[in-house]
């Protein structure tokens, strides 16, 4: 039960980061802020249901996938791991993305998929995450990975309604600085990985 708890709060803590429904309250808002009110909720609840849905399907199909295409899981986790680091340096860099800068003739429902669920919730990163977590799992371990994304897509989706409000209270440069603390973390989660991913090769563990 202990080791179960203990995976659930790793697991929570690494979708947090890389997801970061704080941050990501700042692109939800540049992309809809001549929305209304009805609108904004449409498209936050579509980007999050779609998010989890394609996470859903990288987590079911994880391991046939490993199969299929003959994806050892020390090169998944070394390969994977290289991404997420990336992902988490570039959060420390303060990169910002396109997606920030879209055209505001452009938006409608459809940006509820592109970008908001691909890739703003579920990302590469997110996607790897996910994967990595259940790569060597039993059907607890996928379960426990499923729901705590739900959790996660409802955290964001909570954001997103409460983006103008929480934006003024909390400022924009509480919420950088969050950002890059969440960078670090997903930094340290990546370098992690490559680590189990090296024992794994030369039989370490």
């Amino acid at each position: 039960m202990d080791h179960l708890l203990a995976f659930s709060i790793t697991v929570f803590t690494g979708f947090f980061a890389i997801t970061n429904p704080i941050s990501n309250m700042t692109i939800f808002m540049s992309l809809v802020d001549d929305e209304d009110e009805k609108t904004k909720r449409q498209i936050s609840k579509k980007a999050v249901i779609v998010a989890f849905i394609i996470v859903l399907i990288f987590v079911i199909l994880g391991k046939f996938l490993f199969q299929l295409f003959g994806i050892t899981i020390p090169a998944f986790k070394i390969t994977g791991g290289i991404l997420i680091f990336f992902v988490g340096f570039e959060m420390l860099q303060s990169k910002k993305s396109n997606v920030k800068h879209l055209n505001k003739t452009n938006v409608d429902e459809d940006l509820a998929i592109s970008p908001l669920a691909i890739p703003i919730i579920a990302g590469p990163g997110t996607i790897v995450t996910a994967m990595n977590f259940v790569s060597n799992g039993g059907y607890v371990k996928i379960a426990i990975v499923i729901f705590i994304y739900a959790i996660m897509c409802f955290l964001n989706y909570v954001a997103f309604n409460l983006s103008d409000y929480l934006v003024k209270r909390l400022g924009r440069n509480v919420i950088s600085v969050i950002g890059k603390i969440m960078g670090l973390i997903i930094a340290i989660i990546g370098t992690n990985m490559i680590i189990q991913g090296l024992k794994i090769s030369f039989d370490l563990i």
